[in-house]
């Protein structure tokens, strides 16, 4: 397979798509787009109103899935869509709400499908009832053989073994890799790149509470206090590498910190030096564009991505570029 030409042709239809939302929003306003109060000024589609579920595995409170949603919204607003949001962090319960999606009669469902084995038969049971289904965020190698039409973020094992490498070109020799969300896969796929972009380097799972972060807080002491060779702890979620900030100062470690993804305070905490660098996945752009998708589905049976995820990341945020970032992280959609 030619990669370069995937991951072209993968680029030119959001440059595609983003196109087309110009000219709709221009066309549904008499050419001028008028503001939907998101802070984005993109109109809103004169298309029929349609009922579009999105259901996430994210925990309420979490920032990382506050920019999902906030990029669903967004999109729904512009594309004259009714959302309904909601999530559940467990497989079933989350199979669970797709099936009440379904019963409700909505026109369309994104999900995410980090525990693919608990969520194939609800999603399977959408495609069947003639429901467009788009993945995104997580579940990249189990979309498309659950007849799901399209797929929204970053291959997570590219994405690990990008920070593996970059930790081994730093010097990293023992790293703990933190995973909040114990069976999550692509977590665990994260984890498992980062082990093979160290190559020969040490690298050892930790596993916490991502729900409780005083837990976290603890079990991320303890380990730089049992083991004080670990020189670098890498984070999967902004506000877990904040909880390892505190615990390297609690165990009086001289560990580093690294993480996947970002929120406002992050980009304080790379500001001042006490977290390296942040994998960013664009999550906003995840939300907005598996709505936006649906809605072009919806309207004009377009598809994107030709059968091949749509990727979103990865791209690295650090001291050399986060005061671009910092203004779009302080208004939420970054």
């Amino acid at each position: 397979m030619n990669t370069q030409r995937t991951r072209g042709s993968v680029r030119i239809a959001v440059v595609a798509v983003s196109a087309l939302l110009v000219l709709t929003a221009c066309s549904a306003t008499g050419g001028k787009p008028r503001s939907t109060g998101g802070g984005m000024d993109a109109g809103q589609a004169d298309t029929p109103r349609f009922t579009v579920a999105m259901i996430t595995h994210g925990p309420p409170g979490d920032t990382f899935w506050d920019l999902i949603r906030k990029g669903a919204e967004t999109a729904a607003v512009k594309d004259n869509i009714d959302l309904k949001y909601s999530s559940a962090l467990s497989g079933p319960e989350q199979s669970t709400l797709v099936q009440s999606a379904i019963d409700s009669d909505v026109a369309a469902i994104a999900v995410t499908l980090a525990r693919p084995e608990a969520m194939e038969p609800s999603v399977r049971a959408a495609v069947d009832a003639g429901i467009p289904v788009v993945g995104l965020n997580a579940g990249i190698d189990s979309w498309k053989a659950m007849g799901v039409k399209a797929y929204f973020g970053q291959d997570e094992r590219i994405s690990g073994e990008a920070a593996g490498q970059r930790l081994a070109t730093e010097g990293a020799k023992k790293v703990v890799c933190v995973i909040q969300d114990q069976g999550n896969v692509s977590l665990e796929s994260r984890c498992a790149g980062v082990a093979s972009g160290l190559g020969g380097s040490g690298m050892e799972i930790l596993n916490v509470n991502g729900t409780d972060m005083p837990s976290v807080q603890s079990t991320i002491t303890a380990k730089l206090q049992q083991d004080p060779s670990v020189d670098t702890v890498i984070t999967l979620g902004a506000p877990i590498a904040l909880a390892a900030v505190e615990s390297v100062d609690n165990a009086g470690s001289n560990a580093k910190i690294a993480t996947f993804d970002t929120n406002a305070a992050l980009v304080d905490a790379i500001k001042g030096g006490d977290v390296q660098w942040a994998v960013d996945q664009q999550p906003f752009l995840q939300g907005y564009l598996a709505i936006d998708s649906l809605w072009l589905f919806l309207n004009n049976r377009n598809t994107i991505g030709g059968g091949m995820p749509t990727l979103t990341g990865p791209a690295f945020i650090d001291s050399s570029n986060i005061d671009a970032i910092a203004e779009y992280a302080k208004n939420g959609t970054r």
